[in-house]
């Protein structure tokens, strides 16, 4: 699904959250290695799980043609600085809801980057009639499991020792969801 292109200014910064393009393909599969590999917070260490240009090309062709998929990207000074993508499901049983994930470079972090592609994301599922948008989080995120509160989200349930991190140490998955008005 393509959105219309949205210009914001927080704190003298200026950025614009849009649909990706294919011509993005390349930077993004950059992208993901170098914010994999600034934070735990992300699924995968950096490298992980590697996606190419063309890789990315066919997964920006797939979201822009599907009704309930959105790829997104937050660009700041001509680069782009962070992504987000809304997931749905092929299957009847499960064509209701969507899944959400985001990342955005440390360097821009505080800036109301990700939350504006959360608002949009969820202003883009509320259109599209999704009615439950789900995402996991890592349990020590308290920055992002607020933000999310915030936003609607709820907890759904934890998955116990669900991750181990190089440090040897095992983390919990905090799965929560937003429900549209009226279908909870």
């Amino acid at each position: 699904m393509i959105i219309d292109d949205q210009e914001y200014l927080f704190k003298g910064k200026r950025y614009t959250i849009r649909s990706a393009v294919e011509k993005d393909a390349d930077t993004l599969c950059s992208l993901r290695v170098q914010l994999d590999g600034e934070t735990d917070n992300m699924d995968r260490e950096a490298g992980e799980a590697y996606i190419d240009a063309s890789g990315f090309q066919e997964l920006i062709c797939m979201d822009t043609a599907k009704r309930n998929n959105l790829f997104l990207v937050a660009v700041a000074s001509g680069d782009i600085v962070g992504y987000c993508r809304c997931a749905g499901s092929e299957l009847k049983r499960f064509s209701h809801q969507a899944e959400f994930g985001v990342c955005v470079a440390r360097s821009f972090w505080g800036n109301g980057i990700g939350r504006e592609l959360l608002k949009s994301s969820l202003h883009w599922a509320d259109e599209q009639g999704i009615e439950k948008v789900t995402l996991k989080v890592l349990s020590t995120n308290d920055k992002a499991i607020r933000l999310y509160k915030t936003s609607g989200f709820e907890i759904e349930g934890v998955l116990k020792r669900d991750r181990r991190h190089a440090d040897g140490q095992y983390y919990d998955t905090v799965m929560m969801a937003r429900f549209a008005h009226g279908t909870r």
